[in-house]
């Protein structure tokens, strides 16, 4: 036999007589399936809020422009200074104002004598109208004159007035409590109305906060607060207003409701707020943004999930849930607010369901787990 066939057949024994991989791995254990942790949607007693980006505003800001022209004489305060109603700022040299003062005081005399010449003629022209001796007609022209002096009393005593009020902007005041920004202005320098603002005061207590809010939930809100016959003003001073600062601290003041606008815009459906804050300790700087809360003041039963169980794609969030097969199933969800380390689930999930938070990476829709509930220690 030739020797190539005797090889042949040699190897085809060989091959014969050793197993199949693949009748191998048919015959071994399958796969475990992969382990996840999982937590069950459950209902939580939520107080239900919304966040609003909001900015502070002062109940008071003045531009401190002067009312006169003239010099500056004197600056009695620095950049930065807090300030009490009608405390010295800036004085504007008054010697031309003073001035004018004694010009229409002189002017306010003379008119006066004049009157008071024109009162005594016309009381002489009276007597000699009765005696017949004169004309009706001097008569008449008497008590013009007389009419006409005292015209011009009036007019001397509103000049007066005027030019003492221009004397009394010579020195600027502050009108209200506060604190200043940076002076604008220096000694000897020529000010005047349209030299523009000389510094900033703003009043920074108390201070109000002002804010858009979803029209549906403001009046969600004033639905569980308002009492029987209450009118909507009083109802939303009753609503408590919170704070988060820009460092993503929390405010230590809870605000109220002041203002609620008369209408809603229709282009954002959103309603413009504005809350009181004392702002005792001042904190709130007027222009700074901060987060503007506000919270109904009874607990809901709302459906909640951890947060981390929470995944998105371009439909919006999603979890993963484990069903009653122990397979993986897809849903999307609609979720609202946050609560701790939860979020609140609005559609999609019922309470009992089992949500996966840990584990995500190795499984897909379809595939078997083995899911053990967070917390169990197993």
């Amino acid at each position: 036999m030739p020797r190539r066939l005797v090889l042949g057949l040699v190897l085809v024994l060989v091959l014969s007589l050793a197993p199949w991989p693949s009748t191998a791995r048919a015959q071994g254990t399958p796969p475990a399936a992969p382990r996840v942790m999982v937590a069950a949607a459950v209902m939580q007693d939520v107080v239900q809020d919304a966040s609003f980006i909001g900015r502070v505003e002062a109940v008071d800001s003045a531009a401190i422009v002067p009312r006169v022209s003239g010099f500056v004489r004197n600056i009695a305060v620095r950049d930065g200074a807090a300030v009490q109603a009608g405390d010295l700022l800036v004085e504007v040299e008054p010697d031309q104002y003073a001035a004018t003062v004694a010009m229409r005081r002189a002017e306010l005399s003379s008119a006066e004598a004049n009157r008071a010449l024109a009162e005594v003629e016309l009381a002489r022209r009276r007597e000699l109208v009765a005696r017949q001796a004169v004309a009706q007609s001097e008569l008449d022209v008497a008590q013009a004159n007389a009419q006409a002096a005292a015209a011009a009393v009036q007019a001397a005593q509103a000049a007066l007035q005027m030019a003492e009020l221009d004397l009394g902007y010579t020195r600027i005041t502050a009108p209200f409590d506060g604190r200043l920004g940076r002076i604008a202005v220096s000694l000897g320098e020529l000010v005047g109305p349209g030299t523009g603002a000389l510094m900033t005061l703003v009043r920074e207590a108390p201070v109000f906060v002002r804010f858009s809010l979803d029209e549906r939930q403001f009046y969600d809100t004033l639905a569980q607060v308002a009492a029987e016959g209450e009118d909507i003003g009083a109802t939303a001073a009753r609503i408590d207003v919170t704070l988060r600062l820009p460092n993503g601290g929390d405010f230590d003041e809870t605000g109220r409701i002041a203002f609620g606008d008369n209408r809603v815009d229709p282009t954002t459906g959103t309603l413009a707020i504005r809350a009181d804050f004392a702002n005792a300790d001042r904190r709130l700087v007027d222009g700074a943004f901060v987060t503007a809360r506000l919270a109904q003041r009874d607990p809901v039963p709302m459906l909640t999930i951890p947060q981390a169980a929470v995944q998105r794609d371009q439909t919006g969030p999603f979890v993963l849930v484990v069903g009653s097969e122990q397979t993986v199933e897809q849903r999307h969800v609609d979720t609202g607010q946050q609560v701790g380390t939860s979020v609140v689930v609005t559609d999609g999930l019922r309470a009992g369901e089992a949500v996966i938070v840990e584990g995500l990476q190795r499984v897909r829709p379809g595939v078997p787990v083995e899911a053990i509930f967070a917390g169990s220690g197993n």
